[in-house]
């Protein structure tokens, strides 16, 4: 078993609930404590939370900066896997939200039939996901630029750092963002998504035909450079060809940093309702 206590805690308290769980997967370079207030948020619009981390990701920012070199080496599908087994011991199928390369994986959970609904945010792409803006290049050069790094952990510069993630919000937000909330993160996941499209067993493949997918939600940052519009609406036109529901929403003047800014509060209510409509909470 990988999942940790402080995980196995948040599975037993869910279920002993009796609510309908909701499941948040964070993507790469933040760690599980980054959806504190969208716990909090849910669990007040009467849901169950639960938030696991990626293997052996470290309990604490402080300590994540202690010790960058833990996050090297973690790929796709394991990191999916994880999440599988979390969310494969909740007593009721979950709804699951997540964010860029967290986004990637609500969708291959969702394909796999795990989960009831789901809202994949600025969601990293896909195998067939073919759009390759410049400013998502851009954004991810401190990675691409070295191919050395995809054995490694890379920590993003605070100018970097605003390019990516922060480019719509103030240089005194987007500091205080940086030193609350950025860990280092496993350069190879990035790796496996730029050579998704030249490798047909790729672990960032999505089953978006998948008949149990259930209802999906894409939400895009209007001004993302990291995961820009044309590569979110990319994934939405994928997600069509299911028979289940499918949708797209823009949060118009929101960057990568979208779920942790100070505007988070407009796209939990967002990804909120669409989940309320097709799993509603418990009373």
């Amino acid at each position: 078993m990988s999942l940790t206590s402080h995980e196995i805690a948040q599975i037993d308290l869910a279920n002993d609930s009796g609510k309908q769980p909701v499941a948040f997967v964070h993507g790469l370079w933040l760690l599980s404590s980054s959806w504190d207030r969208w716990r909090r948020f849910f669990g007040d619009a009467g849901y169950a939370t639960i938030a696991p981390g990626w293997p052996d990701d470290p309990a604490t920012v402080a300590e994540a900066r202690e010790h960058p070199e833990v996050f090297a080496h973690k790929m796709v599908q394991a990191v999916t896997d994880h999440y599988v087994e979390a969310l494969g011991k909740l007593r009721t199928k979950p709804a699951v939200i997540g964010h860029s390369f967290g986004g990637l994986i609500a969708q291959k959970i969702a394909g796999e039939g795990g989960s009831v609904a789901t809202v994949a945010i600025d969601p990293a792409p896909g195998r067939g996901v073919l759009p390759l803006p410049v400013s998502a290049l851009k954004a991810g050069s401190p990675v691409l630029g070295n191919p050395a790094n995809a054995r490694r952990s890379v920590t993003l510069t605070l100018e970097e750092f605003k390019y990516g993630w922060a480019n719509n919000i103030d240089d005194d937000e987007a500091k205080a963002l940086y030193e609350d909330y950025h860990v280092a993160a496993s350069g190879v996941p990035i790796f496996q998504a730029a050579a998704a499209n030249l490798n047909p067993f790729s672990e960032t493949k999505v089953r978006y035909k998948a008949e149990k997918r259930g209802p999906m939600l894409i939400i895009s940052g209007e001004m993302d450079h990291t995961v820009p519009h044309a590569i979110s609406h990319a994934a939405y036109k994928k997600h069509l060809k299911n028979t289940s529901v499918t949708e797209f929403a823009e949060i118009r003047n929101r960057g990568h940093s979208l779920t942790i800014d100070s505007g988070w509060g407009e796209v939990a209510q967002t990804a909120l309702d669409f989940i309320e409509r097709f799993a509603p909470a418990r009373p």
